[in-house]
């Protein structure tokens, strides 16, 4: 019977583990929470990002747009991609970003609220 149990919660947590993201970080400017993932890990080349935004425990409405960028450095000139993301509804959003190499890129997440002021979160991620 033990070794029934044993397995048995082994399957649940591989499944779940399954289930989970391959990516995910949160990212916060005072009351403003942003929750990032994706689907897939993050590599070089294009990937699909999902914000899900809240202010004060409630879901965001709001035009967003996201920023990725890596500054020049010595050989390299700097690299930048700029999105507008798509509303999914109850503050989460989808963006799909360039991110040309591997590396620690910048990402400022603008918020537009329809009634408000404007706001924005940075954060970074590294490939």
């Amino acid at each position: 019977m033990k070794t029934l149990t044993t397995i048995f919660l082994t399957l649940i947590l591989a499944v779940s583990l399954a289930q989970a993201s391959a990516f995910s970080k949160d990212a916060k400017y005072r009351t403003t929470k942003i929750h990032i993932t994706a689907e897939q890990p993050v590599t070089s080349g294009s990937n699909t990002f999902k914000f899900f935004i809240t202010k004060d425990a409630k879901a965001v409405d709001a035009e967003v747009t996201i920023k990725a960028f890596m500054p020049a450095m010595p050989g390299m000139p700097a690299m930048e991609s700029k999105v507008k993301a798509t509303s999914l509804g109850n503050g989460m959003y989808e963006a799909k970003l360039n991110l040309a190499m591997s590396g620690t890129w910048q990402i400022h997440i603008f918020i537009t609220p329809k009634s408000g002021k404007k706001s924005r979160i940075k954060t970074s991620i590294n490939l």
